[in-house]
């Protein structure tokens, strides 16, 4: 099987890898690079190709690369005093409201 070829992969995985894709273009990342990424995630998810109906059929494959997002950012801030997160929220809206401004 040559390499990039897609064809063990089920419906769900291409479905699952063209949102991710979507979603990667739409932050701007380049066609070629949100789907380089986007089928890395897939791998990552359900460890490679399944073929359809083989063993293993129905099973749910999880979603381990996409638990990761909440906590990242939630452990930062909750270490914080709350006046601090205050600081920080009232400064980046002063920034967008100027930069939007121009």
């Amino acid at each position: 099987m040559p390499r990039g070829d897609k064809s063990k992969y089920t419906d769900k995985q291409e479905r699952k890898a063209d949102h991710i894709a979507e979603g990667y273009e739409k932050r701007g990342v380049s066609e070629k690079e949100a789907e380089r990424r986007a089928w890395a995630t897939v791998n990552k998810d359900d460890g490679g190709g399944k073929q359809p109906g083989g063993s293993g059929r129905g099973k749910n494959t999880g979603h381990p690369a996409a638990k990761t997002g909440g906590r990242k950012g939630g452990d930062a801030s909750s270490a914080r005093s709350k006046a601090d997160r205050s600081a920080a929220a009232k400064k980046g809206w002063e920034t967008r409201r100027r930069k939007a401004n121009g």
